[in-house]
């Protein structure tokens, strides 16, 4: 028989877990996570006590609480000092972060990205952009790793980008290159854009408290993070949540991944353009001119968005079917068509929409809004560190 969890284990666990509530809650009392993680009062100090040691959290009286009697004391993440770089890597834009413990955003960058560049190209732009935020940081400050965001199938055992339809990469070890650029000796991971702003909005944001979510995002295709039953749901290689390549019309547009009548030909970048007359503009500020012109009276555009709403609508209802969410959140450019055709996905969804299926649904837009998937890229990167926060370098 394999013996239990030794003291020295069921320690780190509790101090995991003391992390965690804190790194998601922000600061909380200590009679607060005494209650909630159903340890005593002494203990509770020791672990924070562990914790402070390490530089990870302090503690402090609290505000004002306007109540007789000592307070309780607060903990507070060492937000400014443990960090995770954040990388998103998108159709036309590259972004960089430095993301603290706690889900701050400290200090971001932007770039441009020119399409049609490798993996290889990538990474020295993302890494020159990282390197600029390390200028200034505090003597004791502590990079736990680095988060990055792709649009495209990433294989969930390396983070290889096993295929990128919209970026044009197969087989791009975006991951590895990044961290040969950086040249430090942190873990560099990689996930799927839509999955890793799910991992976010469930965890801090719009979806804080529901089990059962989807997360659509939207750039040139359409994919989309699941939550279910509270755990991501990645599949077996990691490949899970490619819902932009439903087919829908089988005789339709030809996709970027080689199909027909895939739903992200209808519903997304070039879907819309080509409605609304616009097939040789590109990018996201031509997407959003649509959407200005369809809300200044241009009967093309309208008509444009009214079909791409009901688009929605249509693969939303099916998503909706499948997995019975309590949420269905719009990301990236599926928040633009999402508020500029409420009315057409509203009304597909109930004509598709099973009843039982519909009772509880939520339509919403992201409480982290463009942020989601630079918090969802550092929060892989933290991973490890709530796992076991002794372990921190």
């Amino acid at each position: 028989m394999r013996a239990g969890p030794s003291q020295d284990e069921i320690r780190r666990q509790n101090l995991g877990a003391l992390l965690r509530y804190v790194h998601v809650h922000g600061a909380t009392s200590r009679a607060e996570l005494t209650n909630t993680l159903g340890l005593n009062r002494s203990t509770i100090g020791a672990l924070t006590a562990d914790l402070a040691a390490a530089g990870l959290v302090t503690e402090g009286a609290p505000k004002e609480t306007g109540r007789a009697g000592r307070p309780s004391l607060v903990v507070r993440p060492e937000s400014a000092r443990v960090f995770a770089y954040a990388c998103s890597i998108e159709v036309d834009r590259l972004r960089a972060a430095r993301v603290g413990l706690g889900g701050a955003v400290l200090d971001r960058r932007t770039l441009d990205r020119p399409r049609g560049l490798t993996a290889a190209e990538v990474a020295p732009l993302l890494a020159g952009a990282v390197k600029e935020m390390q200028h200034g940081l505090p003597a004791d400050a502590v990079c736990v790793g680095a988060g990055v965001a792709v649009c495209g199938m990433v294989r969930r055992d390396d983070g290889l980008v096993r295929l990128g339809p919209t970026t044009g990469w197969v087989d791009e070890p975006i991951g590895t290159a990044l961290g040969i650029e950086l040249g430090v000796d942190v873990p560099v991971l990689v996930g799927n854009v839509a999955e890793v702003a799910a991992f976010a909005e469930h965890a801090r944001g719009a979806a804080a408290g529901c089990d059962n979510v989807i997360y659509l995002y939207g750039d040139v295709g359409v994919g989309a993070g699941i939550i279910a039953g509270g755990r991501r749901l990645t599949g077996h290689g990691g490949y899970s949540g490619e819902v932009g390549h439903m087919v829908v019309v089988p005789d339709g547009a030809r996709c970027e991944c080689g199909n027909r009548g895939c739903w992200e030909t209808e519903i997304g970048e070039h879907g819309l353009l080509r409605a609304a007359g616009r097939s040789d503009a590109r990018g996201r500020d031509a997407v959003l001119e649509v959407f200005d012109a369809a809300d200044h009276g241009d009967a093309r555009a309208q008509t444009a968005v009214r079909q791409a709403g009901d688009w929605l609508g249509f693969g939303v209802a099916n998503l909706v079917n499948i997995f019975n969410p309590e949420m269905v959140i719009f990301g990236g450019t599926m928040r633009d068509l999402y508020l500029a055709a409420a009315a057409q996905i509203r009304s597909r969804l109930n004509c598709n929409g099973l009843p039982a299926c519909l009772e509880h649904v939520r339509l919403r837009t992201p409480k982290l809004g463009e942020d989601a998937p630079l918090i969802g890229a550092a929060e892989l990167a933290f991973e490890r560190l709530l796992a076991d926060p002794l372990d921190i370098g």
